[in-house]
C-alpha cells in the first residue's frame, strides 16, 4: 500500500502555488489554507489583516515513490521569489511571506540543505528570507478558493500573474508534469 507524506508550504498568494502543485506527477492532492495562525479556523477577510499570524499556504499529499521532497522544494524555490520578505510582487503582507512549515526532522534537515545550496547557487543576488519552521497548524481555506485558477482562467490575476507562474513550470519541469497538463 503507497504511503503517501504531506507537505506544507507558503509562496505567496496560494491560488498560485495551488495551480503549479496540483500539475507535478505524484501529487495527490493541493489544499490551499492557512498555516501557522494564532486564531483558530480563520477567515480569508481575517488573515488579510495580517494580524492573524497565518500565512497564506498549500497542503500537498504526494507519493514519495513517484515525487520526492527535494524535488517538492526545487520548484517551490524556483516558481516564487524566496528573497522578498512578506510579499510576492503585489501580493504584500505577513501572510504572503514565504515558508516552508516541515512535518518531521528529516523534511527540517532537507529544507535547511535546500535552502542552504540554494543561497550558494548564485540564483539570487539578495539573501533568502524564506521561513523554515515547524508545522505548527493548517487551516482549509473556504471553498472559493479551490481550484481557483484552473476555474477562473480569464480573470485578470490568474492571466497576468499566475499564468506566467503555470508556464514556466511547463516549459522548466514538463518531465515532471502530469501528463494531462502538457497537451
Amino acid at each position: 500500500m503507497t504511503q503517501f507524506e504531506t507537505a506544507t508550504l507558503a509562496g505567496g498568494c496560494f491560488w498560485c502555488t495551488e495551480a503549479i502543485f496540483t500539475r507535478l506527477k505524484g501529487v495527490t492532492s493541493v489544499v490551499p489554507g492557512y498555516a501557522a495562525s494564532n486564531v483558530p479556523n480563520p477567515s480569508y477577510r481575517a488573515v488579510c489583516t495580517g494580524r492573524t499570524g497565518a500565512a497564506e499556504a498549500i497542503q500537498i499529499q504526494y507519493d514519495p515513490s513517484i515525487i520526492s521532497y527535494d524535488t517538492l522544494l526545487e520548484v517551490f524555490w524556483h516558481l516564487h521569489d524566496p528573497t522578498t520578505l512578506n510579499r510576492q510582487g503585489h501580493d504584500v503582507g505577513t501572510q504572503y511571506r514565504s515558508a516552508i512549515f516541515y512535518h518531521t526532522e528529516e523534511q527540517k534537515q532537507v529544507a535547511l540543505a535546500s535552502k542552504e545550496a540554494l543561497e550558494h547557487s548564485g540564483t539570487y543576488s539578495k539573501p533568502v528570507v524564506t521561513e523554515i519552521a515547524p508545522f505548527t497548524n493548517f487551516y482549509p481555506a473556504e471553498d472559493y478558493h479551490n481550484d481557483y485558477y484552473d476555474n477562473n482562467r480569464s480573470q485578470p490575476y490568474c492571466m497576468v500573474i499566475i499564468d506566467p507562474k503555470v508556464q514556466k513550470l511547463l516549459k522548466e519541469y514538463r518531465k515532471a508534469v502530469k501528463e494531462e497538463y502538457t497537451r
